[in-house]
């Protein structure tokens, strides 16, 4: 029983102590591969053949190139990564310092592209939109690229053999971009003159899902957190959704239209004649001279009692 209590700051400081963790990429025999080791390795090998190029002579390149073909590359979905912050989901954070882009989604969830970004001097910081998106752009270097190295084309057509590969995303009216590249191993490195790199299958993933005025954010780097693993209070939420559901408002029932009255109008009883009758006399005219008063007249012998019976009132309704 003391073991185990014992063993417990023990266990809590494995469990809390996982941050620095996630920054190893591996294992080398007994000892762990740190990403900044690896990528530290990385930037000296292109640093010496960056050294070595120099003694070569300028490569020339034909005016105007053709790309060369252009294959139909499927998406790779990346990994999803964890914020510790809320960010605008359908917006893109690019990390220069740890070489990453992502693409915000719903929940505080990103996916996580490996890039390439701007060496020493070439890094920038702002915001900016997506203008256009370009299946295999072409590509025109600027005029301060041709005097950095001479020999480049003025233009080269989309394909294989451009540098820009498969997609393009332009960002705003600047000459920056979120590429693709058809060299793999330049992903992940400080090599470019201030655009990002992405893998073909990693540009053409990205450009299914942003769109023309996605907000796109330019960091030195990103100040939140981001984990690979789920953050440690949603072990706890027992399958509780991450947005609450809206609730829904139930219709509001028809008033009813009340039902009109019946009202019973008597029809006035009509007596009954014999089908053979002889019309009636004609009314007499104004000039004829008003008789005298007549005399009290009898009182009536009592009606005999008639065989037909009287229509009976009906109703209109």
């Amino acid at each position: 029983m003391r073991a185990s209590i014992a063993m417990l700051p023990v266990l809590a400081a494995g469990l809390f102590s996982a941050g620095p963790l996630l920054a190893q990429s591996g294992w080398s025999g007994s000892t762990p591969t740190f990403e900044s080791d690896v990528r530290q390795k990385a930037d000296q090998a292109e640093a010496e053949r960056a050294e070595r190029r120099k003694a070569y002579p300028p490569v020339v390149y034909p005016k105007f190139m053709q790309g060369g073909e252009r294959p139909d590359i499927k998406p790779a979905e990346p990994p999803i990564v964890y914020f510790d912050q809320n960010e605008e989901p359908g917006s893109i954070i690019i990390d220069t310092q740890g070489r990453k882009l992502f693409f915000v989604l719903q929940g505080k969830k990103a996916y996580q592209y490996p890039i390439s970004v701007g060496r020493d001097g070439f890094t920038w910081a702002g915001t900016e939109r997506i203008s256009r998106i370009a299946d295999w752009p072409s590509w025109t270097p600027p005029p301060e690229m041709h005097k950095r190295i001479p020999g480049l084309p003025i233009t080269v057509t989309g394909g294989l053999r451009n540098p820009q590969g498969a997609r393009a995303l332009y960002l705003g009216n600047t000459i920056y971009r979120i590429h693709g590249t058809n060299n793999d191993r330049t992903v992940g490195r400080a090599n470019s003159s201030g655009c990002f790199r992405l893998a073909n299958e990693h540009v053409v993933h990205l450009a299914t899902i942003a769109k023309v005025g996605t907000k796109v954010r330019v960091l030195q780097a990103y100040a939140g957190g981001v984990s690979e693993g789920a953050p440690l209070a949603s072990l706890f939420s027992f399958g509780a959704s991450e947005e609450p559901a809206k609730p829904v408002a139930k219709p509001k029932p028809k008033a009813k239209k009340p039902a009109p009255k019946k009202t019973d109008v008597a029809a006035a009883p009509v007596a009954p004649t014999a089908p053979d009758a002889p019309a009636a006399a004609p009314a007499t005219t104004a000039s004829t001279p008003a008789p005298a008063a007549a005399a009290p007249a009898a009182p009536a012998a009592p009606a005999a009692a008639s065989t037909e019976t009287p229509a009976r009132p009906t109703t209109s309704e």
